[in-house]
């Protein structure tokens, strides 16, 4: 009975991924499975979603063996990767997987770029399987355009009688809508049975799996085929536009998942959120934004438009505009942008500001502290209320290493000054504006390091006769 070869609690006995494909028509020297979508790989995608229903699972591998068995290890380390070295056919690759398992009871199959499917999904088929008391079934969805999948035929009863591939088809056959969607669920021992009796009489000489459907009805026992409720789940990707279309698909799925959990996205089509961020209620997205990694966004807080952040921590109440951030935090009501770039190792503590075109790389900016523009700051370490002069650069690159700054709290930078590293300028200290600041500030000193002023009466007189600014300065009572 199916009933006893799937227990729903404990899931399916074996689940098999198929990875093995070339993917020729993807163009790339990247294994298909290894191009993402929502910050995560296509196979990855799989296993999250068959993963919390199988037992154990079995990935057939073979195209870009070595990077692709290197991305498993790291994200299925448990999973038993089969070779198949000769591409022989869907067919060929489960009769390997099999061949490598003494398992028995139940195995689901699914394809490895099938990056839409849900866990959600793969429950029901299982519940199905267990009611209809099925040896083999297989999951099928009506598609809008079906060219390319293997077709449902089914008898004047409804029955499924076999699939037919693409290549196979003839015209009538063509014109069926129900497709098949590569995700199957087998008695293990039926499988092996039938799988040894596929032939490669096809168009494109290979064993197909499809032709064990066929087979296992044709031995007296049950095979049906059950409707998905979402074709976008089933989509599979063999191309760079069907890539396209389910990141699109994918993007809709996550911002509709937030929005549902008190996120405002003002415009969803222009919003990308990668899979693994994490966002609290009551954030504000803007149009043209794009999330990231491992960024976490809390409360209150405002992003865009026009802003990426990759592994950014975001605190509640912070405000990121037309900028971007990298493997920086953000603190509490602090505020960043418009036109900023934000690098890795930046700590902005709460209620400090950094304005438009100003860069910081792996510094702390101190609570309440501002950079407001124009400003370059890197490998330092600023204090509390302290305000940095537009057009300041933190000098901190010798040519051969990195150096520190230290900047304290209260501290007044005047505007176009340099901090040549190592440097530190002490708290309540002020620079005086054009100053290049090569030696320690003592706390409470003004560091004024710049050459007096010397005006040359005439010079424009003299050296730039017949000219605009000439006329000008005699309008204006200059002489020689």
């Amino acid at each position: 009975m199916a009933s006893q070869q799937v227990d729903q609690q404990k899931g399916i006995d074996l689940a098999i991924v198929l990875a093995a494909g070339e993917g020729t028509r993807m163009k790339s020297s990247l294994a298909k499975v290894l191009h993402t979508i929502a910050g995560k790989t296509i196979i990855h995608h799989v296993l999250d979603a068959v993963t919390p229903v199988a037992k154990e699972l079995s990935i057939v591998v073979g195209a870009h063996r070595e990077a692709v068995e290197a991305h498993l290890s790291e994200i299925a380390p448990s999973a038993k990767l089969v070779h198949q070295a000769e591409r022989n056919g869907t067919g060929h690759a489960v009769q390997l997987a099999l061949a490598d398992t003494s398992i028995s009871g139940s195995v689901l199959v699914v394809a490895g770029d099938t990056p839409l499917l849900r866990t959600s999904t793969l429950r029901e088929f299982i519940e199905a399987h267990v009611e209809l008391e099925s040896v083999a079934s297989v999951l099928t969805a009506v598609l809008p355009d079906p060219f390319g999948y293997g077709r449902i035929v089914r008898d004047e009863l409804g029955a499924i009688v076999r699939i037919v591939e693409e290549r196979d088809a003839d015209d009538d056959q063509k014109l069926i809508d129900e497709i098949n969607t590569g995700v199957y669920i087998f008695d293990i021992d039926a499988l092996r049975d039938a799988s040894k009796k596929l032939t490669a009489e096809n168009s494109q000489g290979e064993l197909y799996l499809t032709d064990v459907i066929s087979l296992i009805k044709g031995s007296g026992k049950v095979s049906v085929a059950i409707q998905s409720n979402d074709f976008t789940e089933t989509l599979g990707i063999n191309d760079r536009s069907q890539l396209a279309d389910c990141a699109g698909i994918m993007r809709d799925r996550i911002n509709d998942e937030h929005m549902r959990s008190g996120v405002s996205i003002i415009d969803p089509l222009t919003t990308w959120i990668d899979s693994t961020v994490q966002i609290s209620a009551d954030v504000t997205i803007l149009p043209g934004t794009a999330l990231h990694g491992s960024t976490k966004i809390a409360s209150e807080a405002l992003i865009g438009p026009r802003t990426t952040l990759t592994n950014v921590k975001v605190a509640q109440g912070a405000v990121i505009i037309e900028s971007r951030a990298t493997d920086a935090e953000i603190g509490a009501g602090a505020s960043v942008g418009p036109f900023s770039f934000i690098r890795p190792g930046t700590h902005l503590a709460a209620n400090s500001k950094v304005g438009a075109y100003v860069e910081i790389k792996s510094s702390t900016i101190g609570e309440g502290s501002k950079v407001p523009h124009l400003t370059y700051v890197g490998d330092a370490t600023i204090g509390k209320g302290t305000n940095i002069g537009a057009a300041t650069i933190f000098v901190n690159y010798d040519g051969v290493e990195k150096h520190q700054t230290v900047v304290g709290d209260h501290v007044r930078v005047g505007s176009d000054t340099m901090l040549v590293a190592p440097v530190t300028i002490g708290d309540g200290a002020y620079t005086a504006a054009g100053s290049i600041i090569t030696e320690d500030v003592p706390a409470g000193a003004i560091g004024v390091a710049r050459a007096k002023q010397r005006n040359v009466l005439g010079w424009v007189l003299r050296r730039r006769s017949g000219t605009k600014s000439e006329q000008a300065a005699r309008e204006a009572g200059a002489t020689d």
